[in-house]
C-alpha cells in the first residue's frame, strides 16, 4: 500500500498541519478524526486496514487530516464565540488547502467525507455547509450540535455550525437541490456510550424527513457501542453498499 506523510504551514490556521495519504488511485475519501484526534488515528485503530481491499484495488484513496478541536470547541476555558471562529478557520484550511491538495492528485471536484464520533460532526456539518464539494458523507456515531462543549451559548458563528439548529430553518433551494443530488449516510448504535449520539441522530432524521432531504439513517443494535471495534465494522459495510 502506498502511504505518504505530508506537513505544511497553514496560512488559514497559522500553524503546521499534518496529514497522511493511503493508496495510489481511486476515489478520494477525506477522513476527519475523532474528538481532538490526530491524523494517524485512522491507521492506529485499524480503520485503514479494513479499507485495504478498496485501497489495494485502486478504488479508494484515504486522506486523513489532523484536527484543531482542542483549540476550538474543546478548548477548556475558551469563549464560545472564539471557539466557533477557530473552527471556521479550520474549515477554511480544509476548503482552501486540503481540497486543492486532493484535486492536485487527480481528485474530483466533489468527494466523499467521513468521520467517527466528533469526526461525524465535522462530516455532517461540512457536507451541509458545502454540498458543492461533497457528494457523499458517511457519519458514524456523531453529535450534530456543539452544545456538548459550549452549553447554551448561541450567536451566528455557533448557529451556522450547529446542524440541528440551522438545518430546520434552511430553505435556500441551492442547498436543497445539492442535498437531493447527494448521499448522506448516518449510522449509530444503541449500546454503551451511544445515548446522546443516538438522540442527535434521531433528531437529525426527523429534520431531514421534514425537509424531504434524502438520507440513509441506519440504527444498529443494542450491542453496538461507541467505540472503534464497531466503526471497523461500519465503514467497510457502507463502502460495499455504496458501491466503492
Amino acid at each position: 500500500m502506498n502511504i505518504e506523510y505530508h506537513k505544511w504551514w497553514s496560512p488559514n490556521l497559522g500553524q503546521d498541519m499534518e496529514m497522511k495519504v493511503y493508496g495510489h488511485a481511486g476515489k478520494p475519501l477525506l477522513v476527519f478524526p475523532t474528538r481532538a484526534g490526530k491524523f494517524y488515528e485512522y491507521e492506529d485503530y485499524g480503520m485503514v486496514e479494513v479499507c485495504k481491499p478498496w485501497i489495494d484495488d485502486g478504488k479508494l484513496q484515504l486522506f486523513t487530516v489532523d484536527s484543531v478541536d482542542a483549540q476550538s470547541w474543546l478548548k477548556e476555558y475558551g469563549d464560545p464565540r472564539d471557539k466557533a471562529i477557530r473552527h471556521q478557520q479550520y474549515e477554511s484550511y480544509v476548503i482552501h488547502e486540503v481540497f486543492p491538495f486532493i484535486r492536485g492528485r487527480g481528485g474530483e471536484d466533489r468527494i466523499t467525507v467521513t468521520g467517527c464520533s466528533f469526526g461525524a460532526f465535522h462530516t455532517v456539518n461540512f457536507y451541509l455547509r458545502h454540498p458543492d464539494l461533497v457528494h457523499t458523507a458517511i457519519a458514524l456515531s456523531g453529535p450534530f450540535h456543539p452544545r456538548f462543549y459550549i452549553g447554551d451559548y448561541m450567536d451566528d458563528n455557533v448557529y451556522f455550525n450547529a446542524p440541528l439548529a440551522y438545518l430546520p430553518n434552511l430553505a435556500d433551494p441551492w442547498f436543497l437541490d445539492w442535498y437531493r443530488r447527494s448521499r448522506l449516510v448516518v449510522c449509530v448504535g444503541q449500546g454503551y456510550w451511544e445515548d446522546k449520539f443516538l438522540a442527535d441522530t434521531l433528531e437529525l432524521k426527523r429534520i431531514l424527513e421534514e425537509k424531504q432531504i434524502p438520507a440513509w439513517i441506519d440504527i444498529w443494535g443494542h450491542d453496538v457501542a461507541h467505540d472503534w471495534p464497531w466503526w471497523r465494522k461500519m465503514i467497510p459495510h457502507f463502502l460495499k453498499e455504496l458501491g466503492y
